[in-house]
């Protein structure tokens, strides 16, 4: 597989240094991509990166994951307006290991391949590097003329977007990410740089260091900042950041995300971040013209990430709670459900509080659903959606209006889902 070829076609080029292909035709080369430390999980703004990789490595070359745990201390200024706020060790070493694991459901790490994958710290060769050291071994390397001209450094120079301006700690990590590449094109034999396309100005400060200090020739290649076909940024929900570690994102919140996106993003997503052969994803291109109605692209996009970030378990577990919403689910399926999962898949519906020991008692659901819930306005408009089979208690029909619920009825201890009608929801939480 030619990597460029490839990247070219998954429309995951932004810029390239002339004579990169040429390399990658040569020979087996070593690249790395630079991976911000400062939370114990990737978000899925990362997996554009985490994709080049593995491309990469499917191309017959050596990836290596580069853990920022120097830089992640200081802070990359690119597309930032203010600093951030500092890690310790401590917290960067147990970082890096989350990280770690994430990225081998990506990436071969462990077997005897000669382009197996490998994982560094950029901490390690830079905790023991004294600063007069740097500021004269490194710092005579590059001009602060040279450093001004990068764009990312005269945005917070100007003051563009409220930006206020830049210590000299975060100025400094230009050098400190150029002296990464010039530390692994010396041990490593790494000759290129990936990464996005806010980090050209990094990356090529790192080529210009190896030519400088060994004349060595090194490359650089990054991928455009993914946005939505609104042109708002793509990763971002109203509740934030849509995380790998299921600790931060349920697999159902994750597969849901992939779900829902439109039919112009996925076109162009099912390339970025899913390894499907060409013919494969022009097949689903062309089901979804033909009827769109379907969803194909999205349902196939939104099963792959997710098995290939969580497990398969995980993605029949999300296809079924998203069934009990919008399909014909039993309540079998309902019961199945976790508390996170539950409270997921009904977010946004209204709740009613009620007292379990109510609960405990028994009531009657004309009871229940019209004084405890405010569900229904009356009893005897119950009454007659319950004859009419259109009231559900925890996805059964309800036959009585007088029925008892008690606290048998509770999902999870606690719960009562209420459905009225094929769309009306309701939550009746018993505390």
């Amino acid at each position: 597989m030619n990597f460029v070829e490839e990247l070219k076609w998954r429309g995951m080029i932004q810029d390239m240094t002339p004579g990169t292909e040429e390399q990658l035709k040569k020979e087996m080369t070593t690249a790395y991509l630079g991976i911000d430390p400062t939370a114990d999980s990737l978000h899925i703004g990362h997996l554009v990166g985490v994709m080049m990789l593995r491309h990469f490595q499917r191309s017959g070359h050596k990836p290596i994951a580069l853990i920022g745990g120097a830089t992640g201390m200081i802070g990359d200024p690119s597309g930032k307006s203010q600093e951030r706020v500092l890690i310790d060790e401590p917290r960067l070493r147990h970082n890096q290991e989350c990280i770690k694991k994430q990225l081998e459901k990506f990436l071969d790490f462990n077997s005897n391949a000669e382009n197996a994958a490998e994982l560094v710290n950029n901490y390690d060769w830079m905790k023991d590097f004294t600063f007069l050291d740097f500021i004269r071994n490194i710092g005579k390397l590059i001009t602060v003329n040279y450093m001004m001209s990068k764009d990312s450094v005269k945005r917070r120079f100007t003051g563009e977007n409220g930006a206020d301006g830049m210590s000299f700690t975060e100025f400094s990590y230009q050098l400190l990410q150029g002296y990464d590449f010039v530390y692994l094109n010396s041990h490593k034999n790494c000759k290129l740089q990936l990464g996005g396309a806010d980090q050209w100005g990094n990356i090529t400060t790192g080529t210009e260091m190896i030519r400088k200090v060994t004349g060595n020739e090194a490359f650089a290649l990054t991928c455009p900042l993914i946005t939505k076909a609104d042109g708002k940024k793509f990763g971002k929900t109203e509740s934030g950041n849509v995380w790998l570690d299921k600790r931060y994102t349920s697999p159902y919140k994750f597969y849901q995300f992939w779900l829902n996106v439109s039919d112009e993003d996925a076109e162009k997503y099912i390339k970025i971040f899913t390894s499907l052969p060409h013919d494969e994803i022009n097949a689903l291109i062309q089901e979804q013209k033909e009827a769109p109605h379907l969803r194909p692209l999205q349902k196939r996009l939104a099963k792959e990430i997710t098995i290939m970030v969580h497990s398969q378990e995980d993605y029949d577990a999300a296809v079924e709670a998203s069934n009990i919403l919008f399909g014909n689910a039993t309540s079998d399926s309902l019961k199945k459900l976790d508390e996170e999962t539950l409270l997921s898949v009904f977010e946004g519906v209204p709740q009613f509080e009620i007292s379990l020991s109510d609960l405990n008692n028994g009531l009657k659901a004309s009871d229940l659903f019209t004084e405890k819930a405010n569900i229904f306005a009356s009893k005897g408009e119950m009454r007659k959606l319950v004859q009419g089979g259109g009231v559900s208690i925890n996805k059964e029909k309800l036959t009585e209006a007088d029925g008892i619920i008690n606290s048998s009825f509770l999902l999870n201890n606690k719960y009562i889902l209420v459905q009225r009608g094929k769309k009306n929801y309701y939550l009746i939480i018993a505390k």
